[in-house]
């Protein structure tokens, strides 16, 4: 099972199909939901807006399981969506 972390206290279905690059583009998510109904929380669900939060359970149709945690911290660079640099 993956783990997604959040700092908010949701994220929608639409953005954690995109997390998971479960598709390219937030764009596809109703055309996704379309075709494939996600299991959230043992029960299925293909609501794009649908609330996902710290805790939540999310069965995807190629297989991929995904839990979903808070963040424990947010880094600062993180705060500002700046690219995190690597130790070489």
């Amino acid at each position: 099972m993956r783990t997604v972390e959040i700092w908010s206290e949701y994220i929608t279905l639409g953005q954690l199909l995109k997390l998971t690059d479960t598709i390219a583009s937030g764009a596809l998510a109703k055309q996704y939901l379309a075709q494939y109904t996600p299991i959230v929380n043992g029960e299925p669900d293909n609501r794009r807006g649908r609330k996902i939060r710290p805790g939540d359970e999310v069965h995807f149709s190629d297989g991929l399981k995904v839990k979903v945690e808070a963040k424990k911290e947010i880094l600062a660079s993180e705060r500002f969506n700046e690219p995190t640099k690597s130790s070489e």
